[in-house]
């Protein structure tokens, strides 16, 4: 076995003797963690891996906007920064500069922040991850969030004041999910949690909203008859500290590869009470894939990285 991957290894066996929904903590690392993890794949990863090459790059290409290649392994032409002060939202964790995004997402997070108070109350959002400046693979954390049309928003309300730098990249978000991971724990989570989720999944442009099966179930008891949106809500790992935004692909953008559409039921049978199963939560330990190349990528990519 490789030397650098075997951090890795014994990471993932660590982590599979504790529920699997604990496993994405990556989200809640301050900015010193994430110094420090960072410093450390640059070490151990291949010369030749691609996050090396995205996750040090620090401007958008200057290029016509677009999504290139799929969620979990493509590229951004084109990017716009989230401003990390709006009047309703704040950009977390803002020393990993991934407030980058697809120019369509960045507006859909702006007019949907300036929406909250309507929605469910809150003063606005507390945005975290969305993609680096030329998207791709990340030196640390996400799988996805490659091309620009994913986004992570906390599961806490933004505050009525402006919060410094240094608490962006210090405090946590809060943990919606019980000790035992069967629910939500009902002294964080609230009716204002399920109106937001609900009114983000309605939204015409979202292709899917990642969060906790523990999450899911709760707004499958408290969605009501209005369900139909319940459908583009899907279980995941991790996602007890916040909910995951993912975008279709924008109109006319024939680099972007979408998503196959999610089954048209609720998704609060069957699917749903396979992830409170033994099998979900212990899954077995297998050997993590190596990180991409720059030849995994589509080749419009390599113009990303070196466009100036």
């Amino acid at each position: 076995m490789h030397p650098a991957r075997l951090p890795f290894v014994i990471l993932l066996a660590v982590l599979a003797l504790a529920p699997a929904w604990v496993m994405p903590v990556h989200a809640q690392e301050n900015a010193r963690q994430e110094a420090a993890r960072r410093a450390a794949a640059l070490k151990s990863l291949p010369e030749d891996a691609a996050k090396r090459f995205f996750g040090t790059q620090t401007s958008a290409a200057p290029l016509a906007a677009r999504a290139i290649g799929f969620y979990s392994r493509g590229c951004l032409a084109g990017a716009s920064a989230l401003p990390v002060d709006g009047e309703t939202w704040q950009v977390m964790r803002t020393s990993r500069n991934r407030n980058w995004g697809h120019p369509a997402l960045i507006a859909f997070l702006e007019r949907l922040s300036a929406r909250v108070p309507e929605i469910n109350g809150w003063p606005g959002l507390l945005v975290g991850d969305i993609s680096q400046p030329r998207g791709g693979p990340m030196l640390t954390g996400h799988a996805s969030h490659q091309v620009g049309l994913d986004a992570d928003v906390w599961l806490t309300p933004m505050p009525s004041r402006r919060l410094s730098l240094a608490e962006r990249d210090e405090i946590s978000a809060t943990n919606v999910v019980a000790g035992d991971w069967n629910d939500v724990d009902p002294t964080a989570w609230t009716k204002a949690h399920t109106a937001l989720i609900r009114a983000v999944a309605k939204e015409p442009a979202v292709e899917r909203v990642f969060v906790n099966p523990a999450i899911k179930k709760a707004l499958c008891r408290e969605a009501g008859r209005d369900r139909a949106w319940l459908a583009t809500v899907r279980p995941t790992y991790g996602h007890n500290y916040h909910f995951h935004i993912r975008l279709a692909c924008p109109p006319g953008e024939a680099d972007c590869r979408p998503q196959a559409p999610p089954p048209k039921d609720d998704g609060c049978g069957k699917e749903l009470a396979w992830w409170f199963s033994d099998e979900a939560r212990h899954p077995k330990p297998t050997r993590p894939a190596p990180p991409l190349t720059l030849d995994d990528l589509p080749a419009a990519c390599r113009s990303v990285l070196v466009a100036q």
